[in-house]
């Protein structure tokens, strides 16, 4: 299946791979290196009411959507968590783009349904259906610690966030991945009878 299509989408998969993970390496750089503000927003006081004195209708409740919370001389550790809020994102997007990238060079080297192209693509569904939750909760557990160490009253503990429909899609590759694998086996069984 050496298509123009297929040799495209693997060349562009990888150059965003690299991208990606370059991306990763200068962020965390360039975060580390910086001596600036370290900010995050909080949900924590969404329900809360604003002042009085805003300019609003009568009977109208105002209440807060989100706090911004900035950090002047933020500690290490501050700078840390600051960096866990974009970096896991980068790195399992850099990943996943290089799995895939190698999934089609297999494609275009041996054809669509061999057991290489089958082991290949359970290897990419197990990594996203397992990589976006851990992803997700390395991300939320990031924030909501520098949110506490901010803000005490708040409190840190594990969050998830980011897409979780990833894990659907990655389980369905690890499905497609295994009848791939059993096709092919029942092709070779079926050559080996003729």
């Amino acid at each position: 299946m050496n298509t123009r299509l297929t040799r495209t989408l693997a060349s562009v998969t990888y150059a965003l791979a690299v991208l990606c993970g370059l991306a990763f390496l200068g962020t965390g750089a360039t975060h580390m290196l910086d001596d600036g503000a370290v900010c995050v927003r909080t949900d924590f006081w969404r329900n809360a009411t604003l002042a009085d004195d805003l300019p609003i209708s009568e009977g109208v409740n105002v209440s807060s959507s989100a706090a911004s919370l900035c950090q002047d001389s933020p500690s290490v550790g501050q700078r840390a968590a600051d960096l866990g809020h974009e970096l896991p994102w980068l790195l399992f997007g850099s990943l996943a783009l290089l799995l895939f990238s190698r999934l089609l060079k297999t494609v275009l080297s041996q054809g669509p349904f061999t057991d290489a192209v089958a082991q290949r693509l359970t290897v990419l569904g197990w990594f996203v259906a397992v990589g976006t939750p851990l992803t997700g909760l390395v991300v939320g557990w990031s924030q909501s610690w520098l949110v506490g160490s901010m803000a005490p009253i708040v409190g840190s503990g594990p969050t998830v966030t980011g897409p979780m429909v990833l894990v659907l899609a990655g389980l369905t590759a690890v499905v497609m991945g295994k009848i791939m694998g059993e096709g092919v086996r029942m092709r070779e069984d079926l050559e080996g009878t003729i």
